[in-house]
């Protein structure tokens, strides 16, 4: 007979069942960094220390911890509708959220699909795209386009657009047909540029190359992020985002927009679309929505790509794709108490706003210890750190520890590159205090 496995409960603080996401488990639960609460600009360490939280959660807390209005919106939708079924059925704060985003979102960008992450949205988009082609007669267009060192999320397809070598390399051919753009980023030319670079725009020109490799009859999308945040906070060349989508048109391509963390004020806008002049047929977004507070995701589409769709007998389903879970009544009472938040506290333009004084604070760390570069853009930032001989990844994982336990500071370590994205509630205090932390922690692992 079996040996019954002990209750958790009769074993406090095991660590060992949670298999932790994108983390080296071993090592997080041989000194563990763990989080028992949070409020507006800080986390709360279960010792009782508040951390300075300089990553705005996982890029997605843009309006601060804990916002009572946001609080205050889930317990009462909690109370009042806990679910709704998604196909067939809906609710009216869908309704009214779908409208909100799309008055927000540029150009004709007016159709809203629901999911629940950044990771969804983009394989939604993706089939959007695989989709509209189809019923259009053109069953051909299935090629997907991305771009090295971007970051699609975790679903099949965005692993597979996404360029990204240590997210692909275990899991095989993934979806076959998909290729990339090269990088935007060359150090060369572009290290220490605050802002957009000068230099890059023709890597665009790429993707004619691909073009003439592949056949525009073959390709359905391109899909980018305007500001490539999890590969270490690289912003676009001047003109680069505005010649892609002339040659997007130029072959009949659909232009995605990977705006999952640059979405609700992290440049200074809505979206990054904004910033740049430039409307995608789709923005994927997710994180901000809600302010971190309860996963929602979705996918704007242009007027044109939603319309092809609507053809055909009205009782019939236009596009067999959904989520459980799509526009759950919770995460919709969250997005219109945050969307809310936004607009009374005015964070987009307030962001824009902090953006000449947070490039000078990240500026202020050139010439330290082995810094490579810094690359500030809007309210976030990608600082390189070389590598320690002793393998890739170790100095970013020991200024991760020094940050939380030393510091009481958290950000974002991808490798050895240090992020920084705090919510846009940052006071000019906190942004000096945050630097002014990041600049001993560099120091004290030099």
């Amino acid at each position: 007979m079996a040996q019954a496995k002990t209750s958790p409960v009769s074993v406090p603080n095991d660590l060992e069942p949670y298999w932790l996401p994108f983390t080296p488990n071993r090592a997080f639960k041989t000194r563990p960094r763990l989080i028992s609460g949070a409020k507006d600009m800080h986390y709360v360490a279960p010792d009782g220390r508040r951390l300075l939280d300089g990553s705005a959660g996982l890029w997605c807390t843009n309006a601060g911890h804990n916002r009572d209005p946001i609080v205050k919106a889930i317990q009462a939708q909690a109370a009042e509708l806990d679910y709704a079924p998604a196909f067939q059925f809906s609710h009216p704060k869908a309704f009214e959220l779908a409208s909100r985003i799309a008055a927000l979102a540029p150009g004709d960008l007016d159709h809203v699909f629901f999911c629940n992450s950044g990771s969804e949205a983009v394989d939604t988009a993706l089939k959007i795209a695989l989709a509209y082609h189809n019923v259009r007669g053109n069953a051909s267009r299935v090629r997907l386009i991305g771009r090295e060192r971007g970051y699609h999320g975790v679903g099949f397809g965005g692993v597979a657009v996404g360029g990204i070598v240590a997210n692909r390399k275990q899991f095989g051919t993934l979806l076959v047909g998909a290729d990339h753009l090269t990088s935007t980023y060359n150090r060369a030319e572009q290290a220490f540029t605050a802002g957009e670079p000068e230099w890059g725009a023709h890597l665009a020109d790429e993707l004619d190359r691909l073009v003439a490799l592949h056949d525009a009859s073959t390709i359905a999308a391109v899909i980018v992020e305007p500001v490539a945040c999890s590969t270490g906070v690289l912003a676009p060349p001047k003109g680069y985002l505005q010649k892609l989508r002339a040659i997007c048109d130029k072959h009949g391509i659909l232009l995605i927009f990977d705006e999952v963390i640059t979405a609700y004020g992290r440049l200074g806008h809505a979206f990054a679309a904004e910033r740049y002049g430039v409307v995608p047929d789709m923005i994927t977004f997710a994180k901000g929505i809600t302010s971190g507070a309860v996963p929602m995701g979705g996918v704007l589409v242009r007027k044109g790509v939603y319309d092809a769709f609507m053809k055909g007998p009205e009782h019939v389903i236009e596009l067999f794709h959904g989520y459980t879970y799509s526009a759950h009544p919770l995460a919709c009472a969250a997005g219109l108490a945050t969307l809310d938040l936004y607009r009374d506290e005015d964070l987009f333009a307030r962001a824009k706003k902090l953006e000449p004084m947070w490039y000078e604070a990240a500026m202020g760390l050139k010439g330290l210890p082995n810094v490579l570069d810094i690359r500030p853009v809007g309210l976030t930032v990608g600082i390189d750190l070389a590598s320690k001989p002793d393998g890739a990844g170790r100095r970013g994982y020991q200024a991760l520890d020094a940050g939380y336990f030393e510091h009481d500071f958290m950000f974002r370590a991808v490798g050895d590159t240090l992020a920084l994205s705090p919510p846009l509630i940052v006071s000019e205090a906190q942004i000096g205090e945050m630097f002014d932390k990041l600049a001993k922690i560099i120091k004290a692992v030099a």
